[in-house]
């Protein structure tokens, strides 16, 4: 595993473990931020808690776990799209700089809407990152490749020895017995 890897993966990871635990030990701290979008997901989602603390503690476990898991680099790509699915709507209800009022108030709003963003993005590549190896759909394709260019190669040493058994056979066919 490269040295960036290595290193990049629990950077990235540790804002997420410690959101995430700080939202596991603490719901009610963002509970009222989050109502406004909680609810309509959870009335869409039957399987979501219906309260807003139950919610907001569970996506902080998943930040927990997941982070954990990109941190360690077990199963980094599956953990990142969980944190990434988890940051939408934290995102969305903690950091609506165009809901505020006061002008120094949006402005901090705005840059940690932005700076979500931006780790977003970078969970998106953590996602897409198959650690210098070949993706399932790659090793999918090259072993589909090997497997028809073995096919052909059995079919055309299965032609060139059919014609000269045939042939023996016939030869064999007439011969007295």
């Amino acid at each position: 595993m490269s040295l960036l890897r290595v290193l990049g993966r629990p950077m990235l990871a540790s804002m997420f473990l410690t959101g995430g635990m700080s939202s596991v030990r603490d719901p009610k701290q963002v509970a009222d931020a989050a109502e406004p979008v909680v609810q309509p997901v959870t009335e869409r989602v039957s399987a979501l808690p219906d309260r807003t603390e139950q919610v907001v503690r569970l996506s902080g476990a998943v930040q927990v776990a997941a982070g954990l898991m990109l941190a360690t680099g077990r199963m980094p790509r599956p953990a990142a799209l969980a944190i990434a699915a988890t940051l939408v709507p934290t995102t969305l209800a903690g950091h609506r700089f165009w809901e505020a009022e006061d002008p120094e108030e949006r402005a901090q709003q705005r840059i940690h809407f932005f700076k979500n963003l931006s780790m977003l993005g970078g969970l998106l590549i953590a996602a897409d990152d198959t650690g210098a190896r070949p993706s399932v759909v790659w090793r999918g394709t090259h072993a589909a490749r090997g497997l028809r260019r073995d096919a052909g190669l059995v079919r055309r040493s299965v032609r060139a020895t059919a014609r000269p058994a045939a042939a023996a056979g016939r030869v064999r066919a007439k011969l007295p017995a």
